[in-house]
């Protein structure tokens, strides 16, 4: 079986991560680990303020979180599934999460792709759209989306 395992850090990734420990993965299976870095503006920063913040130390900043995301994921997935064999892969990527994550699953032709989901109601969909939901709609492979509790 070939997953790819999209987090970004949040408890909404350790959430998949855990999920997917709880899977029946074997010798020659293949999990891949990504981190996408969004680096997109909002188009109201240049067309209100009339300038483009430095974006250099952001940009540099928000990929080191993504590596060290991917690989401390990957050393605890190494961990668990040491006996078993699993082959685990990782990546940090650049640009729309969606689109990379679905690009990523089409390019390894992976069985499954497992995301944490943030929950985010109506209106925060609306403002922020919902990665996972648009993974759903364009993925050619089976879509895991794991939840975590609402606090509330």
């Amino acid at each position: 079986m070939k997953i790819v395992l999209a987090t970004d850090g949040t408890k909404h990734g350790e959430a998949a991560v855990r999920m997917l420990t709880r899977l029946s993965l074997k010798e020659g299976d293949v999990v891949k680990v990504i981190s996408v870095v969004d680096m997109a503006l909002p188009p109201s920063v240049d067309m209100f303020a009339g300038y483009l913040p430095e974006t250099s130390e952001l940009e540099k900043a928000a990929r080191q979180h993504a590596e060290n995301t991917v690989e401390s994921v990957a050393e605890t997935l190494q961990n668990f599934f040491v006996e078993r064999k699993v082959e685990v892969e990782t990546d940090v990527l650049f640009g729309s999460p969606d689109s990379r994550i679905v690009e990523t699953a089409e390019e390894m032709a992976a069985d499954l792709i497992v995301i944490g989901s943030h929950g985010y109601k109506r209106w925060e969909r609306l403002l922020l759209g919902s990665v996972s939901d648009s993974v759903v709609h364009h993925a050619h492979c089976s879509v895991l989306i794991v939840r975590t509790p609402d606090p509330s």
